[in-house]
């Protein structure tokens, strides 16, 4: 899922500096999941941006609600209910609902709440780690299902560094050596050739670096 933490309020309150009408939107989405935008952060949220304008001798008029996606028109489109209402959006979806909102809706002002940060997932209670770059050319089948390119400091793709010690990377020592990890799991499975393999000078294309993507499914589109 999409990992996402909120802004400091203060950034946020400064965002608002000019508006009184202010429509706080969450998103049950992976922010929700994330307790970085669901309905609970709203509420939280309009509290702290109410009490914010009030200490800068600011009026204010909020409203909250959460959205079931902010990535999707059908559900964006709930937002006309509110029209006429409110002078700007604060939304608390992650960067891509943002953009969403601010594609379908011209005329709104849309600030970000939070600050989208990576893809992972849970490893304890309130705690998430990233375990995938979304670099468009996935090579887990070659690594025994493990992330060079998200979990490797480097992204390094023929093997580890040499700055690992104890199977820990050296910018950190809480940090796994991914490529240590990569080695154990295909060892246990007796594919140890994948290692010898040599990967060729990755082509970075697909990761983004020539504009923005678009994933296009011809049996799907009307």
């Amino acid at each position: 899922m999409i990992i996402a933490e909120r802004k400091p309020v203060n950034e946020i309150v400064e965002m608002v500096r000019d508006a009184t009408r202010i429509l706080v939107l969450g998103c049950r989405g992976c922010v929700s999941v994330c307790s970085a935008g669901g309905e609970r952060e709203v509420e939280l949220l309009c509290s702290l941006i109410r009490l914010g304008k009030q200490k800068a001798g600011q009026k204010s008029e909020l409203t909250g609600a959460t959205l079931v996606r902010q990535c999707d028109k059908e559900y964006v489109d709930e937002i006309d209910q509110w029209q006429g209402k409110y002078d700007v959006i604060v939304s608390m979806a992650c960067g891509v609902g943002v953009n969403f909102i601010a594609n379908l809706r011209p005329l709104d002002k849309v600030y970000p709440a939070v600050n989208t940060t990576f893809f992972g997932g849970s490893a304890g209670q309130g705690v998430w780690s990233e375990q995938c770059a979304g670099c468009g050319d996935c090579v887990l089948h070659l690594t025994g299902g493990l992330c060079p390119v998200a979990r490797c400091a480097k992204s390094l793709m023929n093997g580890p560094c040499g700055g690992s010690v104890g199977g820990r990377c050296e910018i950190h020592s809480e940090v796994l050596c991914i490529w240590q990890a990569i080695h154990d799991r295909l060892s246990r499975f007796a594919c140890q050739e994948d290692l010898a393999r040599i990967a060729p000078i990755r082509d970075w294309r697909s990761a983004g670096h020539g504009g923005p993507r678009k994933s296009v499914r011809g049996d799907l589109s009307l």
